[in-house]
């Protein structure tokens, strides 16, 4: 079986290595253009290109594959079928024309919940408790495809977007070479989604990390939890400035003032805010131009000002 894949970021890798490692043809990889990265803004390879050179595949990076160079690209690799996980990129009917066996999505959420390019931040930051991955069928729409294998899990109380998308990656893997062995058997059952039970989130952009203290404490966390380790939450300081807020824990269950004021800023009772149904400690921060540290580290040499209100515009 002849198979292209089409992935980006970390996440699609362990797909990448699973297909190989099973004794798949993988023969091309698509991946997004390199993008400028880090304080120099020099082009940077996304994690999917990198494994695809070190195991001698060769790669394409059309800007958009639905165009001609990519259909084009696509046609001459003549796969049989088509393997893709967050690959960035809406695929044209053409596009899904050409293998013959189809296309098969590694999607990182029980579908047919958080459609779109982010449900991992979002099921987080929603505060569910239980997500998965499933691989469906790509059609044209987005996310709207058969399913076929579906595998779930719990999401810890503690754990973070990133922590979360690293456990699914490696289950998306396993959960792919599954349907392709059940795919080659002739045993994959395909189930439509029910489009009464679809949810789509949006986007992911800087402002989707804005902390509002007048949500409660649990709300709060969820928000911090999913933004990590992108887009990242934040507030604002007095003076404007944005101060990155890494980890939360609930301080009270009374709120001690007017949601977004600070209650408490020392090395002993650490940074405490009020939000909307008690008051909670700011644990992990960053301060502008400095690194990631422990509230209690940072206030035994610097000094916030209480009765302060976080977060105006």
């Amino acid at each position: 079986m002849r198979i292209v894949f089409m992935g980006t970021p970390d996440f699609a890798v362990p797909s990448l290595r699973a297909l190989c490692e099973s004794g798949y043809e993988v023969v091309g990889v698509f991946c997004q253009p390199d993008r400028p990265k880090g304080r120099g803004h020099k082009l940077a390879a996304c994690p999917v290109k990198e494994e695809a050179l070190r195991r001698g595949i060769p790669v394409f990076q059309p800007e958009r594959i639905k165009r001609e160079e990519g259909v084009a690209q696509l046609r001459a690799l003549a796969p049989d079928l088509c393997v893709t996980a967050a690959f960035g990129q809406l695929l044209s009917q053409e596009i899904l024309d050409i293998p013959p066996m189809g296309t098969v999505n590694v999607h990182s959420s029980l579908l047919p919940r958080h459609r779109g390019s982010a449900p991992i931040n979002w099921a987080v930051m929603l505060g569910e408790t239980v997500t998965g991955v499933t691989t469906m069928f790509t059609d044209r729409g987005m996310d709207t495809g058969d399913m076929l294998l579906r595998r779930e899990t719990p999401i810890g109380e503690r754990e973070t977007a990133g922590e979360l998308s690293d456990r699914l990656a490696q289950m998306g893997a396993e959960v792919l070479i599954e349907t392709l062995r059940a795919l080659e058997a002739g045993t994959l059952v395909r189930t439509p989604q029910n489009p009464d039970e679809a949810t789509y989130e949006p986007k992911l952009d800087k402002e989707t990390g804005r902390v509002d203290f007048s949500r409660t404490a649990r709300e709060i966390d969820c928000l911090v939890r999913g933004a990590t380790p992108w887009p990242g939450a934040f507030t604002t300081l007095d003076d404007g400035q944005a101060m990155k807020i890494m980890e939360v824990r609930r301080a009270s269950d009374v709120p001690s003032g007017e949601p977004g004021r600070i209650i408490s800023a020392d090395s002993r009772g650490g940074l405490v805010v009020a939000c909307g149904d008690g008051d909670l400690e700011l644990v992990q921060i960053q301060m502008p131009g400095a690194k990631r540290m422990n509230a209690r580290d940072y206030l035994r040499g610097h000094t916030l000002e209480t009765g302060i209100c976080l977060g105006r515009k």
